[in-house]
């Protein structure tokens, strides 16, 4: 029997647990577009970027959710991404150890710093220190709401906790 390889994806997970990188992969294997939830929040904008209003920002997720096929990825949990929660074929929740996203965020801050790594935001101090705060927020009270929120979902959610299972399930 032949899966059918789904054609909506929602990643979740926090800062440093490879969402960009798993969305740019599946995006590549499955030719369909993703976007970050991040430029979905955002306008980005020299010299400073500019937050968009709550209604341009569902509008804009609203016209992609509505496209036959989308990968959108980002570490947000909040009441307005829950409709592409509900229109995904797929919820991918990255469950990535805490250690380990903490050295990626030291890891991505340095590589933006040298330019060796692409970002759609200027790597400032700031936002790296906020980083961290992000980190342990979806850590410690982001993660039990997405895991309670997944249950709803069971059907056709998935937890990946490191690089073995995400290699094996792009496999």
């Amino acid at each position: 029997m032949n899966k059918i390889a789904p054609r909506k994806i929602h990643i979740i997970g926090s800062v440093g647990s490879g969402k960009t990188t798993l969305a740019r992969k599946l995006s590549n294997k499955l030719s369909i577009s993703h976007y970050e939830l991040d430029n979905v929040v955002w306008k980005r904008n020299k010299p400073r970027d500019i937050k968009r209003t709550d209604e341009e920002r569902d509008h804009l997720l609203s016209t992609i959710i509505q496209s036959d096929a989308w990968i959108i990825e980002g570490a947000h949990y909040n009441e307005w991404v829950f409709q592409s929660f509900n229109n995904a074929d797929l919820i991918i929740f990255l469950d990535t150890d805490y250690p380990k996203r903490k050295f990626r965020i030291v890891k991505r801050f340095i590589l933006q710093l040298l330019r060796l790594e692409k970002s759609s935001y200027k790597p400032t101090f700031d936002i790296f220190r906020n980083m961290f705060i992000w980190n342990d927020n979806f850590e410690n009270r982001i993660k039990p709401k997405v895991i309670n929120k997944l249950e709803q979902y069971y059907s056709k959610s998935i937890t990946l906790k490191d690089a073995i299972e995400i290699t094996n399930y792009l496999s």
